[in-house]
């Protein structure tokens, strides 16, 4: 089996000073949530083998802190088409990855994420959130063999749900 982990990065501060919408900064809630995300995971026992992120500076900070929160062991690999990438995009980007990885974990951001949710599940839109994670498993057993429509949603989850995990 082969497990998709999306994990939307935090909420960023619009007040802050930046360049470009890439260079845009998580704000304290959103560094905060993204901390209890990877506590949340490490919990659950679902840690990745590989942590593929956005190179938005958002969403690295997001997966970095959620690694570092709850000393997970996963390597991390910034992949610059998840930032405006569309949900065929993710899929060939999970085609690419080495079959010894049976749990990715892609960091990045709204729409793409809840539409490649609907398109890996056939479930109902779901309403995303910043820092909100959700687990996609496929029967496949190489990275290659993961369709759309062949996934089913073992999990979503919110950080507001989570305030136990501070």
């Amino acid at each position: 089996m082969k497990s998709v982990i999306l994990f939307r990065h935090g909420k960023s501060d619009w007040n802050a000073s930046y360049g470009s919408d890439h260079e845009r900064p998580l704000s304290k809630r959103g560094v905060h949530a993204a901390m209890r995300m990877g506590r949340f995971l490490a919990e659950k026992n679902q840690i990745p083998d590989l942590v593929i992120s956005s190179t938005a500076l958002r969403a690295q900070s997001t997966a970095k802190l959620a690694i570092n929160s709850a000393n997970w062991d996963s390597k991390i690999v910034l992949e610059g088409g998840i930032y405006g990438g569309s949900p065929d995009y993710l899929l060939n980007l999970i085609h690419a990855q080495s079959d010894s990885n049976n749990v990715l974990c892609l960091v990045g951001h709204e729409p793409n994420f809840s539409n490649f949710i609907s398109k890996a599940t056939h479930e109902d839109y779901i309403n995303f959130t910043t820092a909100n994670m959700a687990k996609i498993n496929f029967t496949a057993k190489r990275w290659t063999e993961v369709q759309f429509g062949t996934g089913s949603l073992e999990w979503h989850q919110q950080p507001k749900k989570l305030e136990s995990l501070v």
